[in-house]
């Protein structure tokens, strides 16, 4: 391995990564370097990382080369492996666009919850097509110290439980996971989102990501939080006809989320590349080992 790994901070309404390019898939990035490059003391930080392949060279990835080149494989910041990441796609295709292996207009990116088309607009945002979601049945119940609601379970290639309440402090600190139950309901763990109303398609989350703690914005989540309140108001667009969009307020900003009667989900919102550098490897590997 090189002494220096190429790196770039970038964010998606203040969801923040570590983006490593990697075409060939040859740094070896392990649980434990992962989260010390997240680590926002002992490292560079981030909520996760953004490890940047051509689908080809990665095994997880091979079978989507044909209509993706690129895959994002996400880590968690804490290094476990997630199936997708919505602010994290965006962020992905704005360092595409960087390095020159995109431009303007509409690409796909491969991940491990299948390949997302996306688009990157002239005004600087980006959309990006987020597939269908999946609602298990079953109910399901999120608690925060004496306080439990009901919550709609929305898988959106990754889990999802979530919660009505009627102040966004009711929530807690979030430093770790809100317990629920069925336990069955999630055996590997899952993203929270408490929401409130700000008036008629417009909602305010915030959210306790799997492997991350709180974080200022969760895309699959925000998503996730429409699919969940457009069945609330009655206005589910696969039962209507009628697109439902919604506005979500998220800590680090503002996403618009658009859910069509073919079930389809588009996510649009900015994403922002603010430095690039270099890793020191032999860092790296000292502060893994310790």
């Amino acid at each position: 391995m090189s002494t220096r790994i190429a790196f770039l901070k970038g964010h998606g309404t203040e969801n923040d990564f570590v983006i490593v390019p990697d075409p060939e898939n040859v740094i070896d990035l392990p649980p434990a370097a992962v989260a010390v490059l997240c680590d926002r003391r002992a490292g560079i930080g981030g909520d996760g990382l953004l490890h940047v392949v051509r689908s080809a060279a990665h095994p997880e990835a091979k079978t989507m080369a044909p209509e993706a080149e690129w895959f994002m494989d996400y880590r968690n910041g804490d290094g476990s492996i997630a199936e997708m990441c919505g602010n994290g796609v965006r962020v992905f295709a704005r360092y595409l666009q960087r390095a020159g292996h995109a431009a303007e207009g509409d690409l796909a990116i491969a991940t491990r919850g299948g390949v997302k088309t996306v688009h990157i607009a002239k005004d600087g945002d980006v959309t990006v097509g987020m597939g269908k979601a999946l609602l298990p049945e079953g109910d399901v119940t999120v608690s925060v110290g004496e306080r439990s609601w009901p919550a709609r379970n929305v898988n959106m290639g990754n889990p999802h439980a979530v919660a009505f309440v009627d102040d966004l402090s009711h929530a807690g600190d979030l430093l770790s996971p809100p317990p629920f139950s069925p336990a069955a309901a999630y055996p590997d763990g899952v993203n929270v989102e408490f929401v409130i109303d700000r008036g008629p398609g417009h909602v305010a989350l915030r959210v306790h990501e799997r492997g991350a703690g709180e974080t200022r914005s969760c895309g699959t989540g925000a998503c996730a939080v429409v699919v969940a309140a457009a069945r609330r108001d009655g206005a589910d667009p696969t039962a209507t006809g009628t697109p439902a969009t919604y506005t979500v307020d998220v800590p680090g900003g503002t996403l618009v989320i658009t859910e069509r009667p073919d079930g389809e989900i588009e996510m649009t919102g900015p994403a922002v590349i603010v430095a690039e550098g270099e890793i020191d490897a032999e860092w790296l590997a000292t502060a893994t080992r310790a």
